[in-house]
């Protein structure tokens, strides 16, 4: 039975290497631990790098710098084989948050001098021993907020610093067995059966009793900045469902890039996930042609035989940029469509 073990331990090694090196061997760790053709994809303003010296220039030194005494404060971490892939290819996925002290400006957002909490979610693949690819989504947009900038102040819910698994076992540093990630992997897709059955019927105000199929009465979904996070099947399908199925049409599910899980643990990410045309009213903005792309991560958390947690994130700086809307140089462009005041 594959256990994953190996792999995990390449990606704490390397998790404790470059966490804990200083800025100057940023680059040599990261080769030291990456393969020659290594591809990381990153979101909005840093894309897809090849190399380890184009990520740390592009990424973690900037980073590194505004961010100091920069800490990974991990929730969850497993490891899985790629549900799309035959020939035995693993990926492993880290979701918590980065905390520092915010004492230099980074992307523009004016420094706070005070702590800060980036949420991410990783996600490397392993190949003969190395990191042969990685992704790294980062909520830059709760950055923003922390610092006193809002560019969302009518987002549907709420916003919070999303917490770890309510159970606190999100951490598979031992091995699980198979057939746990097996069941989570066949609620994952009877979930994703539903929502297709769902786009399929054009029904976008579904009752709670289709959600309650697949997911806990007391269900949790922690969104990104923007969106927010919501409570319970009811408010989540006013404060997020109903909102995204009505407010986003023409939707393509693209797949995705992996599909994992371990225990009771499952997550995903895509490139892009979706595409999708704004009809009006979604993240504030107005009817549009565009057929945007959507890059999205789900981390679930299974109780029983229901899906009880979830973690999203999605590129939304990348999807406002489609519609000619970038938030890192004019914060208020949203709230300029709306005329809202700062």
């Amino acid at each position: 039975m594959k256990t994953f073990q190996s792999e995990k331990k390449i990606i704490r090694e390397y998790m404790d290497a470059f966490d804990g090196a200083d800025i100057e061997s940023l680059e040599a760790v990261l080769s030291a631990h990456t393969t020659k053709d290594y591809h990381w994809r990153g979101m909005h303003p840093f894309y897809e790098q090849s190399s380890a010296d184009a990520v740390v220039e592009s990424f973690w030194r900037p980073l590194k710098s505004s961010l100091k005494a920069l800490q990974r404060r991990e929730d969850i971490f497993f490891a899985g084989q790629n549900v799309y892939a035959n020939d035995g290819e693993v990926w492993t996925c880290s979701m918590g948050h980065f905390l520092g002290l915010f004492d230099q400006d980074w992307l523009g957002i004016p420094a706070t001098r005070k702590m800060a909490f980036l949420p991410y979610a990783e996600f490397h693949r392993v190949e003969d021993g190395k990191i042969a690819e990685s992704a790294l989504f980062i909520d830059i947009i709760r950055i923003m907020q922390q610092a006193g900038i809002d560019p969302f102040p009518h987002q549907t819910a709420a916003a919070i610093i999303q917490p770890g698994p309510r159970t606190h076992d999100g951490l598979h540093l031992t091995a699980n067995g198979a057939k746990e990630a097996e069941h989570t992997l066949e609620l994952v897709e009877r979930m994703v059966a539903d929502l297709s059955a769902l786009n399929a019927s054009g029904n976008n105000a579904p009752p709670p009793e289709l959600l309650a199929r697949t997911w806990d009465e007391d269900m949790i979904w922690y969104g990104p900045a923007g969106i927010g996070a919501t409570f319970t099947i009811p408010r989540y399908q006013e404060q997020h469902q109903y909102p995204f199925r009505k407010q986003l049409g023409d939707k393509v599910f693209n797949g995705h890039v992996t599909r994992i899980a371990e225990g009771h643990y499952a997550g995903w990410f895509g490139w892009p996930n979706l595409n999708n045309r704004n009809l009006g009213g979604f993240l504030g903005l107005p009817e549009s042609d565009i057929l945007a792309e959507m890059r999205v991560v789900d981390i679930y958390r299974r109780n029983g035989d229901k899906l009880a947690e979830n973690w999203v994130f999605i590129d939304i700086l990348y999807y406002l940029m489609q519609h000619g809307i970038d938030l890192l140089k004019n914060p208020n462009a949203v709230k300029d469509l709306h005329g809202d005041t700062v």
